[in-house]
């Protein structure tokens, strides 16, 4: 399932390898990662910096905001199995065929993806091990991973991300029935007694269909236990005291490749709607695909840094990734801190305008990986200011702004002109651009 909610939605014309990942592989032959060597070729577009978070594994790292939120989450699911030691290496086949990512999917390209080389991909989604889960026999289990996809600059997103799966299957049958039934009053009663309030939809619609071949009345059963269960885990990382006022959650329909029906959830927290998480009823040929016969399933995927940023009150996803003693010790395992920043250091901005060559494949994403591989963390956000093409020479011309911000020191002008220098040159020597 997809914790940034609506990245997937729609369907897009997928793009050819890009320039960067061409002049990448020209460059070396094998890309090593957590020790194994896999050669480059022309879809080849993971980077230094991204490979470098691979080994990091935040959501298991003792104390860590990340790790506490996914322990509150297992433990609301308690007698699910919890995995988290997947490698996050796997094949594109894998990562969407399995699912029934449609071929023209957005998520496949290499604009939106990391390719290790066109046979192996960094997984997008938990969901690239849902098919592994559902064949090993589980059924009830909670998958926790980092999770990769080229994206913009700025407070709240980041190349790597984390996310946590969850799956319960029941047996298709008249015994699988009742356990849904029964399991429904005992989540029903334990939500009774706790102060939420919930705008639901339909489980089944005609705009959010059971699947062909499920039983209309066991899939509505099904969807109401993914429900459930999840507004009891969401009253347990929202709900506070019985004091406040009650929780609100909304459940919307959606669409996703790899569940019908299926839907989003917000919560409404500190003044406004949070969307937190997908979920659904998994579509049939996935479980076919795993060799799982005569079963029916639920699942869901949240983004951890998403619901931490609110719950530690965390104002940039960077921080995640420091190393800085000011952040790690301001949390305990287990407890919901709230986050009281040390310093606010100046920003240094800087604007970089060139002419782009004729018929160039450069990206924007393929821009902000270039200023991550060589400025880090020291940026902030990028913002693109202008385009426009030249009505003479039919050159198009950009302009963006970096902003250089450190979470830990003050930059000086000189240090931030020295960086902003190299990334103008890489710029250059990678994508042949004209600096204006």
């Amino acid at each position: 399932m997809l914790g940034r909610i609506g990245r997937f939605n729609k369907l897009a014309h997928i793009s050819q390898p890009s320039q960067l990942a061409f002049r990448r592989c020209l460059s070396q032959k094998h890309v090593e990662i957590l020790g194994n060597k896999y050669p480059v070729d022309e879809f080849t577009n993971v980077t230094p910096s991204i490979i470098s978070k691979i080994p990091l594994r935040l959501h298991t790292k003792p104390s860590h905001p990340l790790d506490t939120l996914r322990g509150l989450i297992e433990g609301h699911f308690s007698d699910f199995s919890h995995v988290s030691s997947f490698s996050p290496v796997v094949s594109p086949f894998k990562n969407f065929d399995e699912l029934s990512f449609p071929k023209d999917h957005p998520g496949r390209a290499v604009t939106d993806s990391y390719y290790v080389n066109k046979d192996m991909m960094l997984r997008t989604h938990t969901s690239a091990h849902e098919v592994e889960m559902f064949r090993k026999g589980e059924d009830k289990w909670l998958l926790t991973a980092d999770v990769y996809r080229r994206d913009e600059i700025d407070g709240s997103h980041y190349p790597v991300f984390h996310q946590v799966e969850g799956a319960r299957v029941f047996d298709a049958t008249p015994t699988g029935m009742k356990e849904v039934m029964e399991d429904n009053a005992r989540l029903e009663a334990q939500l009774s007694r706790t102060n939420i309030v919930i705008e639901d939809v339909p489980h089944i619609s005609p705009t959010n269909p059971v699947q062909p071949g499920h039983d209309p009345v066991f899939s509505e059963l099904v969807a109401k236990n993914l429900k459930l269960s999840l507004n009891g885990m969401i009253f347990k990382l929202f709900g506070g005291g019985a004091s406040q006022a009650p929780l609100r959650v909304r459940w919307i329909e959606a669409y996703f490749p790899f569940t019908s029906p299926s839907f989003e959830v917000e919560v409404f927290y500190q003044g406004k709607w949070l969307e937190i998480l997908g979920s659904g009823v998994v579509v049939q040929a996935t479980l076919d695909t795993a060799g799982v016969q005569n079963k029916i399933a639920w699942a869901f995927g949240l983004g951890l840094e998403r619901i931490a940023m609110v719950l530690f009150s965390i104002p940039d996803i960077r921080l995640f990734w420091t190393e800085d003693e000011r952040f790690h010790s301001q949390f305990q395992s287990g407890k919901i801190t709230t986050f009281k920043p040390y310093s606010k250091y100046p920003a240094c901005y800087k604007d970089v305008s060139f002419w782009l060559p004729t018929n160039s494949t450069l990206h924007e994403n393929d821009f902000c990986d270039l200023v991550r591989d060589t400025a880090g963390d020291l940026v902030e956000d990028v913002k693109r200011l202008d385009q426009f093409v030249h009505p003479k020479t039919q050159k198009t011309s950009l302009c963006y702004r970096i902003n250089y911000r450190s979470m830990d020191r003050s930059l000086s002008n000189e240090e931030s002109n020295d960086i902003h220098g190299q990334v103008v040159s890489e710029l250059k020597n990678r994508f042949d651009v004209e600096i204006r």
